[in-house]
């Protein structure tokens, strides 16, 4: 598999997981089966009036994605960039569709924030949107100690990038102020890292990347999180809705990585495991997306059930910044070549 393909399949199946979770993300486990049947939510169902609906997470990670491609930009053209302020520029973007102004001024350039389906509200998480609000510039740090999953549901993108650790939790911090909430962020983008760069599969990456990273100060929630998920796996302990809901909801970081991570490891195929991570009473559409981004990097596209991709919210959208994720450093000299002036209009780096 091409390392196109597994960007593709990351930045889609992370999506398709959101959209499947959207409709049930406030329910609990008993509502869910109620309304759906003994297997929960197993197809796409309509979510604010839409049937393949993403949220917020999916929105944030859109804007995220377009900061590292601009900081990319401004990097290769004036030699010097600070990433997480750029990221930071996109998230206000992202912050102005949701009909909020930001304290700082805030350019309305490039083609991704143009996309009217992205000014829609899908309820976003009220930790993000008062730590934008309250900026004081670019790359003004979260004046909060919240540990939310906010930071982690959007920073999929980091793990193309050089530095996935550094840029995912320090954007992360931008809303999280809690060490748990960014180095989670950190940890689940250095995990993607791996599956793409080493082509390893997610059991191998986890561990390898807690090795590395898991004895940072900060780190101690989310390690002890994953570790408890490594047993399960390695004790054939399956994610079913009651185990996940003994877990834990999912809201808060470490929560929300370890319920993704335990959905992916034990999967069987892309569709049983994100229909595994959004059946329980919790943050459903977050820890599907993250169930999503893990399979969608390890198998690609083609595992993606077709009649999802189908019906999913801003596809094409979702499929061009992924193919810019990956001809971006092929195509873009900052010198003036050629093609260079039409990747700048469309990720100003100024």
């Amino acid at each position: 598999m091409n390392r196109l393909e597994r960007i593709k399949g990351c930045l889609l199946g992370g999506a398709v997981g959101d959209a499947l979770g959207a409709p049930v993300e406030f329910l609990e486990w008993p509502a869910i089966r109620s309304k759906f049947g003994p297997d929960g939510i197993v197809d796409f169902t309509p979510a604010y009036g839409i049937t393949g609906a993403i949220t917020d997470d999916t929105q944030m990670m859109l804007f995220t994605a377009e900061g590292l491609l601009r900081a990319y930009v401004r990097g290769s053209s004036r030699g010097i960039c600070h990433v997480p302020s750029v990221i930071h520029h996109s998230l206000l973007r992202w912050l102005m569709t949701q009909d909020h102004q930001p304290g700082t001024n805030v350019s309305l350039d490039g083609w991704l924030v143009q996309e009217r389906d992205l000014w829609s509200r899908r309820a976003p998480g009220n930790t993000c949107i008062s730590a934008l609000k309250a900026s004081q510039g670019f790359g003004f740090l979260a004046q909060n100690t919240s540990k939310g999953c906010g930071a982690v549901m959007r920073v999929a993108p980091c793990a193309f990038f050089g530095n996935a650790f550094e840029y995912a939790a320090e954007s992360g911090r931008l809303t999280h102020g809690h060490p748990t909430g960014y180095l989670a962020a950190g940890l689940f983008a250095d995990i993607l890292q791996r599956m793409a760069d080493q082509q390893v599969r997610l059991e191998h990456a986890l561990t390898e990347s807690l090795a590395v990273h898991g004895d940072k100060p900060g780190m101690e929630e989310s390690r002890v999180a994953l570790e408890r998920v490594l047993f399960f796996f390695y004790e054939g302990y399956f994610p079913t809705p009651e185990r996940i809901d003994e877990f834990g909801g999912g809201w808060i970081a470490e929560q929300a990585l370890a319920i993704g991570i335990w959905c992916a490891l034990t999967a069987t195929s892309f569709e049983q495991g994100v229909i595994s991570a959004v059946n329980h009473s919790g943050d459903s559409d977050s820890t599907g997306l993250i169930t999503g981004h893990l399979l969608g990097i390890q198998y690609g596209v083609a595992a993606i059930p077709v009649r999802w991709l189908g019906q999913l919210e801003l596809r094409s959208v979702i499929e061009k910044v992924a193919h810019d994720i990956y001809r971006l450093p092929r195509e873009y000299s900052g010198y003036g070549g050629d093609g260079d002036a039409g990747i700048e209009a469309e990720y100003p780096g100024a």
